[in-house]
């Protein structure tokens, strides 16, 4: 505890440097955004949420140098906020062996409130589960807001009595409501651990039956928000994979009355970092789609930009 205090002051003095310099600003995230891309420089709207909240902070060299720009964008003295960072925080490493990130190396910075929602269910059988397939659908008002999340996942044990898996989701801005988890095909909800602070939320997805190892079972379950009106996200949709997957598939629809201006599917460090970037069409019946064949482990993302 002794030695975690002195951390402290810096670590907050950030969040709120760079909040106060936003708002002095004028410029909105998405503004702010553009401007960086504008400089060469990739950052998403979710991280710059996630810095001025202090929910995480750029640790990267990819990050630090991206502050430099936004000092700039944001016209405050050249090295102001890059001061005000405190040490690195410890990062998790890659279990090479079984090919599984831990989840401080899933989650980055924000690894502790899901370590603190982990320690309200249970999730043990979890790592005896692997995901052969995850097909994701996401419903997108006219609103912009978010409307449900239809999940499919092919899963098969790697040992006997695998009865559970895991689910988290991340709000990515707290203080909208939370949406409620139902039961599909051959899965009912387990116990339900809710983080209003952090925006976070873990569910223990059950089987109907244990698996023996090599068994496998398709699982569905959605997450509907409470609407209309819905509440409107970070205008991204992430799906993290601890381990490999064979197939990701991610489906949008949006209203056919709101299309986004600009849509694109990119994979993301724990930091929010890119590392490479892809975009994608959407008909005018507001269909997109991203595929992602032997992914993992690692995070991967849809974007979108709405028209002014």
């Amino acid at each position: 505890m002794t030695a975690a205090q002195p951390e402290s002051p810096a670590v907050d003095a950030f969040p709120a440097a760079l909040r106060s310099a936003i708002q002095a600003s004028g410029l909105s995230l998405d503004r702010i955004q553009y401007r960086l891309r504008a400089r060469g420089v990739s950052i998403s709207v979710t991280a710059l949420s996630y810095w001025q909240s202090g929910r995480r902070r750029p640790e990267r060299a990819e990050s630090l140098a991206a502050l430099g720009h936004l000092e700039d964008v944001l016209s405050v003295p050249t090295g102001s906020l890059i001061a005000l960072l405190g040490p690195p925080r410890p990062r998790g490493r890659v279990n090479r062996e079984s090919s599984r990130l831990t989840v401080e190396a899933l989650w980055g910075s924000n690894s502790e409130p899901v370590s603190h929602l982990l320690r309200r269910i249970d999730f043990t059988t979890d790592s005896a589960l692997v995901k052969l397939s995850q097909h994701d659908r996401m419903e997108i008002a006219a609103n912009r807001g978010e409307k449900s999340i239809a999940v499919r996942q092919v899963l098969r044990a790697e040992r006997d009595g695998a009865d559970r898996a895991l689910m988290v989701y991340d709000l990515e801005l707290p203080g909208r409501p939370f949406p409620e988890v139902t039961p599909g095909d051959n899965c009912r909800i387990g116990r339900v651990a809710h983080d209003p602070a952090a925006g976070m939320m873990a569910a223990e997805i059950m089987l109907d039956q244990p698996l023996n190892r090599g068994e496998t079972a398709v699982v569905d379950y959605a997450l509907h928000h409470p609407g209309p009106p819905y509440s409107r996200g970070d205008d991204s949709y992430c799906r993290k994979f601890n381990t490999p997957v064979r197939e990701f598939v991610v489906e949008l629809r949006f209203d056919p009355r709101m299309l986004p201006a600009y849509l694109e599917q990119c994979v993301m460090d724990a930091d929010d970092q890119i590392t490479n970037r892809k975009k994608i069409e959407v008909t005018p019946d507001g269909k997109a789609h991203a595929v992602a064949l032997d992914f993992g482990p690692g995070i991967l993302c849809v974007r979108w930009e709405w028209p002014d």
